[in-house]
């Protein structure tokens, strides 16, 4: 009797072990996100335009920017044409789950909540949160921004930072929420805000590419990390990008493009 047990137990493990392996392969050969994009020949890539460094209009109107020089060249390796669609940032995800575009990748940060809705390449780049002031002014810590107006970009990921430092977040007169990041830093300009919560990569680009008096906080909000986002399941896809990536780490090409568009190569592709 014993030895019937253990001969349906083990019979039990074999048919689970089984039926797991046949699940995962279904779900790997359902997965044609990567064959349709070679098929289509064109690779969609969502971004916001007015997203220095990583994304934006330079004085001729062309979309240019670090991220979109990597798409440009991981889709040429890839073999397939690379289309810009700018989008409504606060509308991203709408964008991505109803086939509109292919991927979400313009300085877009990873979190629990995005994981949980959509297939992540890992992290490129580290980035932060962090809140940028006039130079002229006398503030110099979040707490000195109490009883302030302080702003920042609609569906952005300093939204969720401002969140998760309750005691800044209370402390703030008025929260003014701007659809662009470029808005909002030309009303602190003008001094329609006290500060705005921004991406340390676009505070960085700003002050250097403008020239505008503007100073960054030494206390960041939150660290945080850039990765692609795609549909929930085209993991074939975003294996597919990310190897590309490596490939351009491992020969250079990744470097140079950053220090082209960062002044430095900050990249975390393969550490």
């Amino acid at each position: 009797m014993k030895r019937l047990v253990t001969v349906l137990l083990v019979l039990l493990v074999i048919g689970s072990l089984a039926f797991a392996a046949g699940a995962t392969d279904q779900k790997s050969q359902g997965d044609t996100s990567l064959e349709k994009v070679l098929n289509k020949g064109r690779f969609v890539m969502g971004l916001d335009d007015s997203f220095p460094p990583m994304g934006f209009r330079n004085e001729k109107g062309e979309i240019v920017g670090f991220d979109v020089d990597l798409a440009r060249e991981v889709t040429k390796r890839m073999g397939v044409e690379l289309k810009l669609q700018p989008i409504d940032w606060n509308a991203k995800e709408q964008e991505l789950n109803t086939g509109n575009i292919d991927c979400i990748w313009n300085g877009f940060t990873i979190t629990e909540e995005r994981k949980a809705a959509m297939t992540f390449s890992p992290p490129y780049i580290h980035n932060a949160q962090v809140v940028v002031v006039r130079e002229d002014s006398p503030y110099t810590t979040l707490a000195s921004l109490a009883g302030k107006n302080v702003g920042y970009q609609a569906g952005s990921s300093a939204s969720q930072a401002i969140d998760d430092t309750p005691a800044f977040k209370g402390s703030i007169k008025q929260l003014i929420e701007f659809k662009e990041n470029l808005t909002g830093l030309m009303d602190l300009e003008i001094g329609g805000i006290d500060a705005l919560v921004v991406d340390v990569v676009v505070a960085k680009d700003n002050i250097k590419r403008s020239g505008k008096a503007f100073r960054i906080l030494e206390e960041e909000l939150a660290p945080e990390d850039y990765g692609i986002g795609f549909r929930k399941g085209d993991q074939k896809l975003a294996d597919a990008v990310w190897e590309q990536l490596v490939a351009m780490h491992n020969d250079g090409t990744l470097a140079q493009i950053a220090i082209t568009w960062l002044g430095a190569d900050s990249t975390v592709v393969g550490n």
